[in-house]
């Protein structure tokens, strides 16, 4: 053979060897990477851990857990009960006060008992008026209904003594409207604070 036909039988030998992957030895104390089964390798604490319950009723818990977790049921029941709303005790008031404030842009009308603790109010604003429409008779007549109406149902409001403050056109529309809605007027008395000759008014609005 010549010696051009030796060098390409020794390329090819050498080529097939680099293609042939190479096994390489393990290091000393390697572990075998092949899948173990995890079922079988399973910790004292998680089997002791598997078979607990948090149920009080469990006979295999101690006692004093026993009494810890009925204390604390004890306590989240007490807490629920002291949330719950009281009831609100019925109140009559037979006598009360009516106040009314009429002023050029708005009328409020408000009943109390004979101690000034608010028993039930009505401003032409909550009726649903707006603008110039608050300062209306009507709407001074409506909200009387309406504080009336809820004065009587709830607390039976049979009398009232009237106190007026304002020069609005609504006042005297108010005060009529507790008679017509069932409230005795026993007094009337006009609060309207009058200056001493104290600051200057507002000049008056040309239209």
């Amino acid at each position: 053979m010549s010696e051009e036909v030796k060098e390409e039988n020794k390329k090819i030998v050498d080529t097939a060897e680099a293609s042939t992957p190479v096994e390489k030895p393990l290091k000393a104390g390697a572990k075998d990477l092949a899948p173990v089964e995890t079922e079988d390798i399973q910790s004292d604490e998680e089997k002791d851990g598997a078979d607990f319950s948090f149920d009080s009723t469990n006979e295999e818990l101690p006692a004093d857990i026993k009494e810890k977790l009925e204390k604390n049921k004890a306590a989240r029941s007490k807490k629920r009960l002291i949330k719950k709303k009281k009831k609100k005790v019925a109140r009559i008031v037979k006598v009360g006060r009516a106040y009314i404030q009429a002023t050029y842009n708005n009328t409020m009308m408000t009943l109390t008992d004979p101690n000034g603790d608010v028993i039930s109010w009505a401003s032409a604003g909550l009726a649903g008026f707006k603008g110039a429409k608050k300062a209306t008779p009507y709407a001074a007549q409506i909200i009387t209904k309406i504080a009336a109406q809820k004065a009587r149902e709830e607390y039976g409001l049979e009398e009232v003594s009237v106190f007026v403050s304002g020069v609005g056109t609504g006042r005297e529309a108010a005060i009529r409207a507790l008679n017509a809605n069932g409230l005795n007027v026993s007094s009337i008395k006009d609060m309207t604070p009058v200056p001493h000759n104290g600051c200057r008014p507002k000049k008056p609005r040309r239209v």
